[in-house]
């Protein structure tokens, strides 16, 4: 009889948190944010995983997922990893099954770390002991009081030395305000500080070109999806016009998304979303593919479920302190990190796995399912 350990238990819990103010970017705009809360158990032990998702994601878990995990070895990860990948063939594997499958493919990483009683960073294995933050939000439904007081919180109590706001505001047509957006924010932060921008894919080409090179007297170092990451053409030419490092990424939800959009020469530094790609088995694989071509990779939103893995890559750039999912991570579960100095040290403290825990009794007012 195999003593080997196996995951018995696969559960699912919806929970959604109203924004603290309106909130918007260049193409979308929204009042609330979901978590989908994977827990898998081996005996006593249990690991959890997370994505942000509609409540649909849930389901998608319960009904096609759980059963294919479910007495699979609790140490074999990328075995359960490929068995739920091939389980939503027919229901389509981008979208919100990645999601699903990222939410339970890391909580059985954070399983297993729990089971072999070590951080998660110290058995994926540390590349890096600190891991870089910047502070993200700078939405457009900020007014300029919102917007400098952020902003100055990352930069003057948290001594984060990089921060990203959201331009294209109403796809890009209200470019004059995008501009005098990006003018107040560098005076916010003075000039020792990195200014990011993110267009979510909200110009049209010549317009982005045209806008990365008007920002360029304030500063702005990085351009994130200044178009639509699926126009993988585009974004290469206007990475080749702007003296902005052009990012995207986001939206990958398999292997081969990263890697077309490498090949295409589309971006300087590669973005993959754990809670989106298939979690952490698929994040590492899209990080080697970016080493592969000598691009870095950044952490994108959900920045507990990146942490441990990000310091696991040598060629990471940073991770996206967002500011919804820092708020919600902070709120719903135990064990947050702090961003003081600019980075956050996964497994410092010794906690096993990814050093979370839920906190039921605050969780439990936000739960819908």
């Amino acid at each position: 009889m195999s003593d080997e350990p196996v995951v018995e238990r696969v559960d699912t819990a919806v929970f959604t948190v109203p924004t603290d103010a309106p909130e918007a970017d260049g193409t979308l705009s929204w009042s609330s944010t979901t978590l989908v809360l994977a827990t898998v158990r081996c005996g006593d032990i249990t690991g959890l995983g997370y994505t942000y998702a509609p409540p649909a994601t849930a389901r998608v878990i319960d009904d096609l997922l759980a059963g294919m995990v479910r007495g699979t070895s609790a140490l074999d990860v990328p075995r359960a990893s490929e068995a739920m990948q091939r389980a939503v063939r027919n229901a389509g594997l981008p979208g919100v099954a990645a999601q699903a499958i990222a939410a339970v493919d890391i909580a059985l990483w954070d399983l297993k770390a729990h089971l072999l009683g070590l951080p998660l960073v110290r058995l994926l294995g540390a590349a890096c002991q600190d891991v870089p933050v910047y502070g993200s939000g700078g939405f457009t439904t900020y007014d300029d009081k919102q917007l400098e007081r952020q902003l100055r919180g990352w930069v003057e109590e948290e001594d984060i030395p990089r921060v990203k706001i959201k331009i294209a505001e109403s796809w890009g047509r209200c470019e004059e305000r995008d501009r005098q957006r990006v003018a107040r924010a560098r005076t916010a932060i003075g000039d020792q500080v990195d200014l990011y921008v993110d267009a979510n894919g909200g110009y049209g080409a010549k317009q982005a070109v045209r806008v990365g090179r008007a920002l360029a007297d304030a500063g702005v170092s990085w351009f994130e999806e200044p178009v639509s990451s699926d126009h993988l053409t585009s974004l290469a030419e206007i990475g080749a016009q702007v003296p902005q490092e052009v990012a995207a990424g986001e939206y990958g939800y398999t292997l081969p998304y990263f890697e077309h959009m490498l090949a295409a020469g589309a971006v300087d530094c590669l973005q993959a979303d754990v809670t989106r790609c298939g979690g952490i088995t698929v994040w590492m694989r899209a990080a080697a593919l970016a080493q592969a071509r000598g691009i870095d990779i950044s952490g994108h939103c959900a920045p507990h479920a990146h942490a441990h893995v990000a310091a696991a890559v040598p060629n990471l750039r940073h991770l996206e302190w967002f500011h919804d999912h820092v708020r919600i991570e902070r709120l719903l579960f135990d064990g947050a990190l702090s961003p003081d100095g600019g980075s956050i040290t996964p497994g410092a403290h010794g906690a096993p796995g990814l050093g979370l825990t839920l906190n039921t009794e605050r969780a439990q007012i936000y739960r819908v399912a």
